[in-house]
């Protein structure tokens, strides 16, 4: 299989940008990503995926819990931010809620307990268990073949 090609296929299915993070005591570690889904409504279970060479991969290994904010559409430097793309004059700022950090703005708040680990090939499926929920109101980052969009109008049918 042609990993671009796999890739590239794979960026037709539009998705809503996350960013993941782990509080250690007073710091806060994050990673962007959009490889994310709920996976049961009871118990209510979400999964998120990381590749093994990520930064986070070894922090999301030793934690206990782990949270997910999912991203407003006017939330795009935070994305990139936490892609890798740092921009020094960005202030980041968290909202701590028990053992969860957040960022604030976000349409949703999603606070897990680690459930499970599975291997995923060059990634690993952290399952969480959700312990947290909090939704906002906004429209939502959008990504899609590589881009960042926002929603058009809903469709009539």
């Amino acid at each position: 299989m042609d990993p671009q090609l796999f890739r590239r296929t794979m960026g037709r299915f539009a998705t809503g940008v996350t960013v993941i993070t782990v509080a250690d005591g007073e710091s806060v570690h994050g990673m962007t990503a959009n490889a994310f889904m709920s996976v049961s409504l009871d118990p209510s279970l979400i999964v998120v995926s990381v590749d093994r060479r990520a930064r986070m991969h070894e922090r999301l290994r030793l934690a206990t819990h782990f949270a997910v904010s999912i991203l407003a559409a006017d939330q795009k430097p935070l994305s990139l931010h936490f892609a890798g793309r740092t921009d020094p004059t960005l202030a980041v700022t968290f909202v701590r809620r028990g053992p969860w950090a957040f960022l604030p703005g976000v349409l949703a708040e999603i606070g897990c307990t680690v459930h499970a680990r599975y291997d995923g090939g060059d990634h690993t499926l952290f399952l969480g268990r959700v312990e947290h929920l909090a939704p906002y109101e906004g429209e939502p980052l959008v990504f899609y073949q590589g881009q960042y969009r926002t929603l058009a109008d809903p469709v009539q049918v």
